[in-house]
């Protein structure tokens, strides 16, 4: 009698199992949420539960019965674990082993369950994929798709840790590019610092030198003028009369040359056959050498002077009483 009700309250909703099927299959993800959204990481490593859980398997026949008939009305073929027809009509199997009915049932609901192990390994969700794995293994354990789920199964497991492991490579990887560039602009910023430094420190050098040779002229010309001072001092407190040879000879203090060397023509100018010409003031000292020479005009402009002036400084006058300070126009012709 309970043959007879187990076969036909199978195949009684059958039609209705086949018309709903793509779309219990659909419903895997909703029906184990304990597998849902985790990191596949995390699922592969924790233990599938058992093809019947505990709580099923205590169940008496009339209580597995009932519950796999209401499990079926409600489209509950392989999930939730612990709520499901195929672990209901497993553990009736295990209690009526030869029941004819609660066999062809498990026959019928075993494809649903490998297409839903399927969407599992698709979705990575391999606790889940496992627990129906063991399903399908303990209904049939030479099921043709039971040893290519398992190897699907072990497969994207190893792909997903691969991946994990790439994800972590590739983050690392980031991070180390991440901190050296860090370094790079560091770095970067410390020789910026060290160039503008040394560009300061060398700027405060120029400077220091140009202050001295400032000090330096500066103390040449204070010491000229106190030779010059001192031989016009000398010059007035020598004795008005005495021996003609101590009183200074009638026209002493005009120029009378020496030497007068010619000044070098610059190369540049030479090349070009520029000419022009310089008048330069200079200052004839109590020795007849001259002790200054300044450039007043020049034409053109800046191409004669620094050899007009050290021309005039090479000057030699005989002696005379008290310094002298004339003008002379230095001519250059490349021709002359």
């Amino acid at each position: 009698m309970l043959s007879n009700t187990l076969s036909a309250r199978p195949r009684l909703w059958l039609p209705l199992l086949l018309t709903l099927a793509i779309a219990a299959c659909s419903k895997d993800e909703t029906a184990a949420p304990a597998t849902a959204g985790q990191p596949a990481a995390t699922t592969a490593a924790t233990p599938p539960p058992p093809a019947v859980s505990a709580e099923v398997q205590a169940m008496n026949v009339d209580q597995l019965r009932d519950a796999a008939t209401n499990a079926l009305r409600e489209n509950r073929i392989y999930a939730p674990g612990g709520n499901n027809a195929m672990e209901y009509y497993l553990a009736l199997r295990d209690k009526l082993p030869t029941d004819p009915a609660v066999t062809s049932a498990l026959t019928d609901l075993l494809p649903y369950t490998v297409i839903a192990a399927e969407q599992s390994i698709t979705r990575e969700e391999f606790t889940e994929a496992q627990r129906l794995a063991a399903i399908i293994e303990k209904a049939d354990a030479k099921a043709p798709s039971l040893p290519r789920l398992k190897q699907s199964i072990a497969s994207s497991q190893q792909a997903v840790a691969q991946r994990a492991l790439d994800t972590e490579a590739r983050t690392k990887a980031a991070e180390e590019n991440r901190v050296k560039d860090q370094q790079r602009l560091a770095q970067q910023a410390e020789q910026q610092k060290a160039t503008e430094a040394a560009a300061a420190l060398q700027l405060a050098q120029q400077q220091e030198a140009a202050r001295q040779e400032a000090a330096r002229q500066e103390t040449a010309r204070r010491e000229a003028e106190q030779r010059e001072a001192a031989a016009r001092a000398t010059a007035q407190q020598a004795p008005a009369a005495g021996a003609p040879a101590a009183a200074p000879a009638a026209g002493s203090n005009q120029l009378r040359p020496i030497s007068t060397p010619a000044p070098r023509y610059p190369p540049e100018a030479l090349r070009a056959g520029t000419a022009g010409e310089v008048l330069v003031e200079f200052t004839v000292g109590v020795d007849g050498s001259v002790t200054a020479a300044r450039v007043v005009r020049a034409t053109p402009a800046r191409v004669f002077d620094r050899e007009a002036v050290a021309a005039a400084k090479r000057w030699r006058f005989q002696p005379v009483s008290e310094p002298v300070t004339t003008r002379r126009t230095i001519g250059f012709n490349p021709g002359g």
